[in-house]
């Protein structure tokens, strides 16, 4: 699946979607600054897989600071079957950096 940009992302959070986010930031990351998602930092994936396993047919958008470690997780996530993985292009530097946060 296309990965997404920060303008998408934002436009549907403002339009108040319900959407599946996941920040595979670690803690310290997430603590600094966070647009909501689900934190499950990227090594500790495997060991929280029955947090999402329900949503494996769902669009799932992941995010890191970079779009590295997200990228990461999407490839890891597709290969046991998650269907609609999208990864934040630029992560949260590009989201900070276009928003002006």
């Amino acid at each position: 699946m296309n990965d997404i940009t920060p303008e998408e992302l934002k436009e549907r959070i403002d339009k108040g979607e319900k959407l599946h986010l996941i920040d595979v930031r670690e803690v310290y990351e997430n603590e600094e600054f966070n647009i909501g998602g689900l934190l499950i930092p990227l090594g500790s994936i495997p060991s929280s897989l029955t947090e999402i396993e329900n949503l494996k047919n769902e669009e799932l958008i992941v995010y890191c600071r970079s779009g590295a470690r997200s990228g990461n997780a999407k490839m890891f996530l597709t290969s046991l079957g998650f269907t609609k993985v999208r990864n934040l292009m630029g992560g949260m530097i590009t989201w900070k950096n276009t928003f002006k946060v």
